[in-house]
């Protein structure tokens, strides 16, 4: 692959290029740091879009590894905690996919024209952002560009078009904006799916509730077993109306104690507990246990996507409901709940609330626990079912259904609680993006492989398409 030739507008291209790049950069960090700033999310896809025809091949994916770096590098920059100077190689994977898009989305451009390539932008955005999130290996959907939008005044359309709906319709947006070459025409367009983006805001989610429990949870970590018992004394003391009490994730060293269990039934409360279950040989399982007002252990759930590098067990092999005396819960455990694939199953059974106890570490610093904290408002959202999180040392929180944050625990926060009322009202939905997203994965490896492949010569029936006006082609 060669550098296009030099073009007459080629510095005003390269300087607009920049200054598109700059605005993606600034309102992905203003809507990840600043809650004031969550709904600039949406300029960061629409802005990177307009990058594409600007500039070739070569600088889009190049430039694109750059602008992932410092993207990405910032705002996780924990990585380096946990990891050391193997923090370097895992921003590099996330800026790579980064660094594609751009690189495919421009070889579309160069091999079907403006019109039908700003068409495979949607479908290549959305179905690399589902790959590096659900599917691969080091799937992680870290900073994935809608969590933002379930903790600001637009979390309604995360109902209807889900995460990943999202960043299909506004990619979408931004390729009408400069792929029609006639203004009025693209006005129109970029109003008709504006309106189909707004679309759930006009939807009433409003529904009566069938149950609800009073429950409450406390942050303990590093907190020895001898001392749970006090500390549950003290949680039930504060919150005396609570049935339900909830403890983070890997707060047992093993299975639910004897002493635990008899304070349950003597107290008459319900606990949600973070364990590990002994399984055959050296392995084991992170599980959730829960035992009821009888002081046994009624359900347990294990966790489905052990966290890799960790020392987290082996995967549950199967997921299932709470079937508790106030409605169907579903359990997911800490990052679980950043995995569509795992929480749509809970779903699918009919949840009608989910409770994720998690281990957020308090030397992993603030900066980690407050991204953790905008993936509970987005599922909420989305499912339209509250969420009770209950981390280690914060941030733990309350969610209503409607993705609004009830209550919440600070980080640092030993000893800190939290309550609320979880109420249990229809089961939860899928948005369209759960269907959307896998297809536009299947969409964006077909179009990879369509672009590629040999050109037809001169003289076929159909010329070439010509070149973006706008910018320099590649070869």
């Amino acid at each position: 692959m060669t550098d296009p030739s030099p073009h007459p507008d080629l510095p005003a291209a390269r300087l607009r290029a920049t200054l598109w790049a700059l605005l993606a950069l600034a309102s992905f960090h203003l809507a990840h740091s600043l809650p004031s700033c969550r709904t600039l999310i949406l300029l960061y896809p629409f802005a990177l879009v307009q990058v594409i025809p600007l500039v070739s091949r070569r600088v889009a994916f190049y430039g694109g590894l750059a602008l992932g770096l410092l993207l990405y590098a910032p705002q996780l920059q924990f990585f380096w905690t946990l990891f050391g100077a193997a923090a370097a190689v895992l921003w590099l994977i996330l800026a790579t996919w980064l660094a594609v898009f751009l690189l495919l989305s421009r070889s579309a451009i160069d091999r079907w024209g403006p019109a039908y390539g700003a068409l495979a932008l949607p479908f290549l955005w959305t179905g690399l952002e589902y790959a590096r999130s659900e599917l691969y290996p080091l799937r992680f959907s870290w900073a994935n560009a809608s969590y933002p939008i379930g903790s600001s005044e637009l979390r309604p359309l995360l109902s209807s078009l889900g995460m990943y709906g999202v960043g299909f319709v506004t990619v979408a947006l931004g390729g009408v904006f400069w792929a029609s070459r006639e203004p009025r025409r693209r006005i129109a367009l970029g109003v008709i799916l504006t309106l189909a983006g707004l679309t759930p805001l006009l939807r009433n989610h409003a529904s009566p509730a069938e149950r609800s429990v009073q429950a409450a949870g406390m942050q303990l970590e590093e907190t020895p077993e001898a001392a749970i018992i006090p500390a549950l004394d003290r949680l039930a003391a504060r919150h005396p109306d609570a049935e339900l009490l909830v403890l983070h994730e890997y707060l047992l060293s093993g299975e639910v104690p004897e002493n635990m269990r008899r304070w349950c039934l003597e107290h008459q409360r319900w606990l949600l507990v973070g364990g590990k279950r002994q399984l055959a040989g050296d392995r084991w399982q992170n599980t959730a246990f829960v035992v009821g007002t009888n002081g046994s252990v009624v359900f347990e759930q294990g966790k489905k996507t052990p966290i890799q590098f960790f020392n987290d067990g082996i995967s549950a092999p199967t997921q299932k409901l709470w079937q508790s005396p106030w409605g169907k819960i579903g359990i997911a455990i800490c990052y679980d709940l950043s995995y569509t694939r795992v929480t749509d199953e809970l779903v699918r059974q009919g949840a009608q609330a989910l409770i994720i106890p998690t281990m957020d570490a308090i030397e992993w610093g603030p900066r980690q626990h407050e991204l953790h904290a905008l993936v509970a408002p987005t599922r909420a959202c989305e499912y339209g079912i509250p969420i009770l999180r209950v981390a280690s040392s914060g941030i733990s929180q309350f969610v209503r259904a409607d993705g609004s944050v009830e209550s919440s625990a600070p980080c640092p926060g030993p000893e800190a609680t939290l309550s609320g009322t979880l109420r249990l009202g229809p089961a939860g939905r899928l948005p369209m993006d759960r269907y959307l997203a896998p297809f536009a994965s299947g969409a964006a490896t077909i179009l990879a492989v369509a672009m590629f492949l040999p050109r037809r010569r001169r003289g076929d029936l159909h010329p070439s398409s010509p070149p973006v006006p706008s910018g320099p082609s590649a070869s």
